[in-house]
């Protein structure tokens, strides 16, 4: 199951942040090290990069934790979308650096960033999803049960199980809409 983090601790870690403690870092860290990791890495297909943008991520949210706002969102979906603009900020530079080589080009290089948008919105999507929607969609996912054994597992009826899926189904499947462009707030587009 995913890491539910409550409004409450996401601004309680933010004020620790802000107070300087090291042990807020590396309590966020230890929560969400391995979402930055894969979601960098899902951009860059590097681990040494996907690497260097862990550590540019929580660095960044060290030195400015003023900069989430948890009227915007939780602090794992703001980290999340930290992660994904600083791999393709360093996925566009590394292209844009290679002159020569095995580059990608412009038109495959988009489609990186296209998935790894995708990626990104399809996590985001399940970790904000009602609990019950999100129990169902794991329990036909990781243990394969079909909605009759969901329903059992879940204690609900079959009509309600089969709701809870195609819903979280349909939830799921709106990641790979291109989101509206919208003016983000402070702290959320510039670059780390």
């Amino acid at each position: 199951m995913a890491n539910d983090a409550p409004p409450r601790w996401d601004r309680r870690m933010q004020q620790r942040l802000a107070r300087g403690e090291a042990a807020a870092i590396a309590e966020l860290y230890d929560r969400f090290a391995s979402l930055v990791h894969t979601l960098a890495h899902r951009v860059l297909e590097d681990d040494t990069g996907a690497d260097r943008v862990t550590r540019e991520v929580f660095g960044y949210v060290w030195e400015n934790p003023d900069a989430y706002d948890p009227q915007q969102g939780s602090l794992r979906a703001w980290i999340a979308m930290l992660t994904q603009r600083q791999a393709v900020h360093r996925l566009r530079a590394s292209q844009t650096a290679s002159a020569c080589g095995d580059t990608l080009t412009g038109e495959a290089l988009e489609e990186r960033i296209r998935e790894a948008s995708v990626a990104a919105r399809a996590d985001y999507i399940v970790t904000s999803m009602p609990a019950p929607l999100r129990a169902a969609l794991e329990l036909a996912y990781f243990d394969r049960r079909d909605y009759r054994q969901a329903a059992a597992a879940l204690g609900v009826t079959e009509d309600e199980a089969r709701r809870r899926l195609r819903l979280g189904l349909q939830l799921l499947s709106t990641a790979h809409v291109q989101p509206s462009r919208t003016v983000s707030p402070p702290g959320y587009g510039r670059a780390l």
